[in-house]
């Protein structure tokens, strides 16, 4: 944040630089980047005028406000600045939520029909000759829900596969 302090008519005091960089610390947190900050103090007859421009990448906000007592009136600019940035910010974002959701209805409002009754993945792998309580353990340490291997006993594919209880296998095995 870089600061610019004005004085017209009116010395800018330390005091009133170290006020002012107070309260902008309340507008700093809006901002990711670094942006410039205008300050104009002036007084007219009996009248403190402060005047606050915020100028960052995107936007320029500005705050001019009159009071007796020059504090009350760069308070005032703060609280002004502050409301114009939040709905500032408001506004962007529900811009880019509702253009995110436009993206998504252009894009879901042509529905594609499902694919049905068709094979979408193969998976290779060796089926090696086991016994079918060895296959069981392989199974739980897979964390698969079946299992196809070469039965030791009877040289036939055998598939063992997890029972919808979670806690007993069922075994397929062919006859011929």
């Amino acid at each position: 944040m870089n600061i610019k302090i004005t004085g017209k008519d009116l010395k800018a005091t330390e005091a009133i630089k170290e006020y002012v960089e107070k309260k902008l610390e309340r507008i700093q947190k809006y901002f990711d980047e670094d942006f410039d900050v205008n300050v104009t103090i002036r007084t007219e007859k009996n009248i403190q005028i402060a005047e606050i421009h915020v100028i960052t990448r995107a936007n320029t906000y500005r705050a001019v406000t009159e009071h007796k007592d020059l504090y009350a009136s760069i308070d005032k600019d703060i609280d002004i600045l502050e409301g114009q940035i939040r709905k500032a910010k408001t506004k962007r974002d529900r811009m880019n939520k509702e253009e995110s959701i436009r993206v998504k209805e252009l894009n879901f409002g042509e529905e594609e029909k499902p694919v049905e009754n068709e094979i979408l993945k193969t998976i290779y792998y060796d089926i090696k000759p086991i016994a079918p309580e060895d296959a069981k353990l392989k199974l739980e340490d897979m964390g698969n829900s079946f299992l196809t291997f070469i039965n030791v006993d009877t040289g036939k594919v055998n598939v063992i596969f997890k029972l919808k209880d979670g806690k007993n296998y069922g075994l397929v095995e062919p006859e011929a």
